[in-house]
């Protein structure tokens, strides 16, 4: 008997299984909430700055395996045979000649600059503008296996941002890492920024890496940027590996501090959606959506089918990325349930305020009030929304709050909402803002399909494609196409158990541990063609307002 540990660090926690490399099966999970992200430490939502300490990634990790073990049937933690990590991204921190991340060392332990700065902050909207003029110019477009667009939340316009804002880190920056490549190097001892097993996943969609041109932008290119890049190309890699890879095996240390062996193999590490993807069994043809406070979309395509083809304004296309052999191609929203849970915020604002003041009530009959209110406020919408005909309301929005990542990145955006009258009430609005997110997601799929990539079904993974039939219906009424969803809860942390039984050797490729492992569909939401053709009359009005609002943007800089 073999198990296989997958890591999936998320936005908020990270979530891990043991699963049966033989046939898939969890035997046990867990949950970590990062303590110092969770109390707020760091971040700054003014200013879009949102960061994350290394010790965080750190304590989760041992507290969810040491948790996974305890929990296991007797003889399993000796036949561990491998483990694989996927996280958000891009997540990349500063790090030393040694590979530590800055915020490791004692004197920059507090400073969120020398941190990972998570996928979702936008510090770094000047820098990736200055990226894209530098590579429109310059002999060789850089971006152009990344949808020919770069964007702040990828990784050289974050450090290039957190290099320049703090003088204190600027000296002890040596080279970067992101989040996916630095957890196996953490546990296999090699974390020497030129020597350490780097994601392609990572290298290929979010630091400019391709084969073409030998690796990474040059040296000349980053120095022109700016010439406080000027060497860091030497620190760093030209050679990148898919995620079937060997990073190496766990040392001594870890080892005895997770209760494994030395013996267990740890996978090069990818980005959660990516991995969400193999977890879902994607193949050639299937469009693959982690729908969760974002959304990322997946897709693999052989590369007879793709050719010379370059897709643009999506996230990039790269080789092995998601399934070695195939290209990957990646898309996605920055706001998706970050949308729906802003607009709880705000109806939820009187609840904490009045409540909270109330002399009426005891402070435990308060806390309960307040708590139950804000659990209901999301399902309580949905119901109510979902008796709504779609086209009765006027309101229509965009899905911007968050900056738009694809189709063609631009962090700069707003969102709107119109068509508002005195009788708009709540779950009209609310309605308005899921399809809004669905019409993003449409727009997703025609720049797919503009380009000649084939979609033959549709897959939902994630918290919101279990929990809300009403968020999944409209999406499937708004695309006019079925959409399946992945049975398995942590579909990101199952892909992870699939590569950590690859590279283990239980099995000699990721397909066949997707046929060995793969648990399925729960569910499939079935399109009303009616509602699809009122739906397409209102996604005109989504385009036409969202042309208008980015015109606006650029003409007024707002």
């Amino acid at each position: 008997m073999k198990y296989v540990i997958g890591l999936d660090y998320g936005t908020d926690s990270c979530r891990a299984i043991i699963a049966d490399a033989a046939d898939g099966r969890e035997l046990v999970s867990a949950v970590e909430y990062y303590p110092r992200w969770a109390a707020g430490k760091y971040c700054d939502p003014g200013k879009n700055q949102y960061r994350q300490h290394p010790s965080d990634y750190i304590e989760v990790m041992e507290s969810c395996i040491r948790r996974l073990l305890s929990e296991s049937p007797a003889g399993v933690a000796e036949n561990i045979a491998g483990i694989a990590f996927d996280t958000t991204g891009s997540t990349p921190a500063l790090t030393d000649s040694e590979g530590t991340p800055l915020a490791l060392l004692p004197e920059l332990a507090e400073n969120p600059h020398a941190m990972f700065v998570l996928w979702k902050d936008h510090t770094a909207v000047q820098e990736a503008a200055e990226i894209n003029k530098l590579a429109k110019e310059w002999e060789i477009d850089y971006t152009a296996y990344e949808g020919g667009i770069y964007s702040s939340e990828w990784v050289w316009a974050k450090m290039l941002h957190v290099v320049r804002a703090d003088e204190a880190v600027r000296k002890k920056a040596y080279a970067w890492i992101e989040h996916c490549d630095w957890m196996p190097a953490l546990l296999t001892g090699n974390t020497k920024p030129e020597t350490l097993r780097r994601s392609r996943c990572a290298a290929g969609h979010k630091a400019l890496w391709h084969e073409s041109w030998n690796g990474l932008p040059s040296d000349a290119f980053l120095s022109a940027l700016d010439p406080l890049l000027s060497g860091f190309r030497d620190h760093l890699f030209s050679e990148t590996w898919p995620s079937d890879t060997p990073a190496g095996r766990l040392t001594q240390e870890w080892a005895q501090r997770l209760g494994l062996s030395t013996d267990v193999v740890v996978g090069v590490g990818a980005f959660d959606c990516h991995f969400g993807a193999v977890g879902a069994q994607i193949r050639p043809g299937a469009f693959v959506r982690v729908i969760g406070t974002s959304t990322c979309d997946v897709m693999v395509v052989p590369h007879e089918e793709i050719g010379d083809r370059l897709i643009p304004g999506i996230c990039g296309q790269v080789d092995g990325s998601v399934i070695p052999g195939m290209v990957g191609l990646e898309a996605g929203q920055s706001g998706f349930g970050d949308i729906y849970a802003w607009f709880r915020r705000v109806l939820e604002w009187p609840v904490h305020r009045i409540i909270a003041a109330s002399n009426l009530l005891s402070e435990e009959t308060k806390r309960s009030l307040i708590d139950e209110t804000v659990e209901q406020i999301i399902p309580l919408l949905s119901e109510e929304a979902a008796k709504i005909p779609v086209g009765e309301s006027l309101i229509v929005a965009t899905d911007w709050m968050n900056g738009r990542r694809t189709p063609d990145a631009n962090q700069l955006l707003k969102g709107s909402i119109t068509g508002l009258t005195l009788g708009s009430t709540a779950p009209r609005i609310f309605r308005a803002l899921v399809e809004a997110t669905a019409f993003g997601s449409k727009a997703i799929v025609d720049r797919f399909t503009e380009h000649g990539i084939e979609i033959r079904e549709v897959i939902g993974i994630g918290g919101i494609s279990l929990k809300s039939p009403f968020v999944m219906q409209t999406l499937a009424d708004v695309l006019g196409m079925p959409i399946k969803v992945a049975r398995v809860e942590q579909a990101c942390a199952f892909g992870a158990v699939m590569f950590a039984a690859v590279v283990a050797g239980v099995y000699q490729t990721i397909e066949e541990a997707q046929e060995a492992m793969g648990q399925g569909f729960a569910s499939e939401y079935i399109p009303d063609p009616a509602n699809h053709r009122l739906y397409m009359e209102l996604y005109g009005k989504y385009q036409a307002i969202g042309k208008f609002t980015e015109t606006l943007n650029e003409t007024h800089n707002l």
